[in-house]
């Protein structure tokens, strides 16, 4: 049976006090996997809290990252170099003295934590809904973010996402498909598949990963 804690801590940044909502079990832990949010809504969303109800019990710390704005009640997230300093500010809060740190989050965060991943020391990168390209538009390609994280690293991509199908990612991308799911991974009633066996798909996938990572 699970032991799961959660705790919430508020951290200082130049953005404004972002905030850290743990989920942990009891030690021993591998890692710690911190995951921010998208740019239209919180860590409420299906995919982190699955991964935050999935982790702890085996070994992974998840922490749910809040940025400033969210924080603050505001409705539209400011420019990535904003996101990107809120980030790095709380990343001493993220990174617990031995234990590696994979960065992540989905769509917005995801790009957040590629174009930080080098720069703080991030031992991997989890990228949830990555937006390869904003919906009907793929000249307007983000790959390079992707490519440019300079760590090992996961997308986890809904089979239907506009922000960038599967198949649209380059070749030797390790990728994680979620059967008809769209940005939010959220599937239609025609597909046959609920939301518990998309989430559960998807948290077997990451943990699969991981393990290879750290185990």
């Amino acid at each position: 049976m699970s032991t799961r804690v959660k705790e919430t801590e508020t951290v200082g940044t130049p953005a404004g006090d972002a905030r850290i909502t743990w989920y942990r079990d009891p030690e021993p832990v591998q890692a710690v996997v911190a995951l921010g949010h998208g740019a239209g809504g919180g860590i409420g969303a299906r995919d982190l809290q699955a991964l935050a109800a999935a982790l702890p019990a085996r070994g992974y710390t998840v922490a749910l990252v809040e940025q400033p704005w969210r924080v603050a009640g505001k409705k539209v997230a400011p420019a990535p170099k904003t996101l990107d300093a809120g980030w790095t500010a709380l990343w001493p809060a993220l990174a617990k003295p031995g234990l590696p740190v994979v960065a992540g989050g989905r769509s917005a965060g995801a790009r957040v934590a590629c174009r930080t991943a080098r720069e703080l020391g991030a031992y991997a990168v989890l990228a949830l809904s990555f937006p390869l390209h904003p919906p009907g538009k793929p000249e307007r390609s983000r790959v390079d973010e992707l490519t440019g994280a300079g760590v090992p690293t996961l997308v986890v991509q809904g089979a239907r996402d506009p922000f960038g199908r599967p198949e649209e990612f380059p070749p030797g991308t390790e990728l994680a498909e979620v059967a008809y799911g769209d940005h939010g991974f959220a599937v239609p009633k025609s597909a046959g598949v609920g939301e518990a066996e998309s989430m559960a798909a998807l948290t077997d996938a990451v943990l699969a990963w991981l393990d290879g990572l750290l185990g």
